[in-house]
């Protein structure tokens, strides 16, 4: 079984509900570089505060506060993980192959989701998050409005402050700049590792893809 694996794709292609998903089937922790990052600046530490001033605008954070994450989580949970839209840019990536090598603790797997931009921001303008336990929903296939509650927690539904018009333009312009990047990287330092899949496709059926490149295995007994 893979465990330690990087999954990629542009905003709203579904990245953290299969990450949630395959970390509960395969029991992988689920890294969120985003949700670390928001969980800094609800603390109010300067790195959170920091980090928050460039996300509000669209733009990436820079790539020496992310590491400082990934390496502090790496270090005390140990080299087994599922990083959801980690690393952005190439130069993460190769900070993130040093970290891993030092612990003599390759990557398994790179999956990266791909989707059209008119997907994107039909998903993007119709995403609702809950304030109490993280979990993002569409609210029109969920049927839930801004401000009800979360089906999972009973916690409010709100839209994130930067799913707008322009911040997803901005973070669409630097997908494409700084992470696409990533994908030429690992296909030419690491041939093999990284598989393609269609993310306009159910949920469903995109797990069932993912579950296999994960475990093929378990895949087949299913």
């Amino acid at each position: 079984m893979k465990e330690r694996i990087i999954l990629l794709g542009p905003p709203a292609s579904g990245k953290g509900t299969q990450a949630s998903r395959m970390s509960k089937a395969f029991g992988i922790p689920h890294v969120s570089t985003g949700a670390l990052l928001r969980s800094e600046a609800s603390l109010g530490t300067e790195l959170g505060r920091e980090a928050d001033r460039w996300t509000r605008g669209g733009s990436l954070v820079p790539d020496g506060l992310v590491i400082r994450v990934v390496g502090d989580w790496i270090a005390a949970n140990g080299p087994r993980f599922l990083f959801d839209g980690f690393p952005r840019t190439v130069g993460q990536a190769k900070s993130l192959d040093e970290l891993l090598r030092d612990v003599s603790a390759p990557l398994d797997l790179v999956i990266l989701l791909e989707l059209d931009p008119v997907e994107i921001r039909g998903r993007i303008m119709d995403r609702l998050t809950c304030r109490g336990c993280g979990e993002t929903y569409g609210g029109s296939l969920h049927g839930l409005e801004n401000g009800g509650s979360c089906p999972t927690c009973g916690g409010k539904l709100a839209r994130r402050s930067d799913d707008t018009e322009d911040v997803l333009a901005e973070r669409l312009r630097a997908y494409c700049e700084s992470t696409l990047p990533v994908v030429a990287h690992y296909e030419s330092t690491n041939p093999g590792i990284l598989h393609r899949v269609d993310a306009a496709q159910g949920s469903d059926a995109i797990y069932s893809v993912l579950s296999a490149l994960v475990d093929w295995e378990m895949q087949k007994a299913e």
